[in-house]
C-alpha cells in the first residue's frame, strides 16, 4: 500500500512539473517572433501566402438548358501555376464536388467547361484546396 501511495505521488508530481514545463515552453514559443530563425519563418510565410489567396469564377451565362455546355472563367491569385480548380455544386445544403476540374495556367487564370442537368437554381463555387470562390448561380431550364 505504501508502494502504492508513493508512485502514485511520484507520478502526480511528475505530471504537474511536466505541464507547467510544457506551459512554459509554449508562452515563450508564442512569444517569441518568428522572424529569429529561418526555419520558423518559412511556416509562417506559407500560412500568410494560403490567407491570401483568392479564386474568382465567373459564368458565362446565368441560364441554360439542362445538359448545354457553358463556360467559367476566372483566375486564382496565391496559388501556384498549374494548381487544379474544380466546381462544387450545393445539393441539399451540402457542397458536391462534381466531374469537373481544370489546371490554371501559369498566370493563375482557368476556363471550365461545364455541363448542368440539375434543374432550377444552381448554386455553384469554384474551390482549389482550401481556398473558395464566391457563390454564383446558373439556372437549369
Amino acid at each position: 500500500m505504501i508502494v502504492s501511495k508513493r508512485n502514485h505521488l511520484r507520478l502526480a508530481a511528475v505530471t504537474t512539473l511536466g505541464l507547467l514545463s510544457l506551459g512554459l515552453a509554449g508562452s515563450a514559443m508564442a512569444a517569441t517572433p518568428a522572424t529569429h530563425s529561418a526555419s520558423a519563418a518559412r511556416p509562417a510565410v506559407t500560412q500568410a501566402a494560403a490567407a491570401h489567396a483568392t479564386v474568382t469564377a465567373k459564368p458565362s451565362v446565368s441560364s441554360v438548358q439542362a445538359w448545354q455546355l457553358f463556360r467559367v472563367t476566372g483566375t486564382t491569385t496565391g496559388l501556384k501555376a498549374g494548381s487544379t480548380v474544380t466546381l462544387q455544386q450545393k445539393q441539399h445544403g451540402r457542397w458536391v464536388t462534381l466531374p469537373a476540374s481544370v489546371p490554371t495556367t501559369r498566370t493563375g487564370s482557368y476556363s471550365l467547361g461545364v455541363k448542368l442537368g440539375l434543374k432550377g437554381l444552381n448554386e455553384l463555387r469554384i474551390i482549389s484546396g482550401d481556398t473558395v470562390s464566391p457563390v454564383f448561380t446558373v439556372t437549369v431550364r
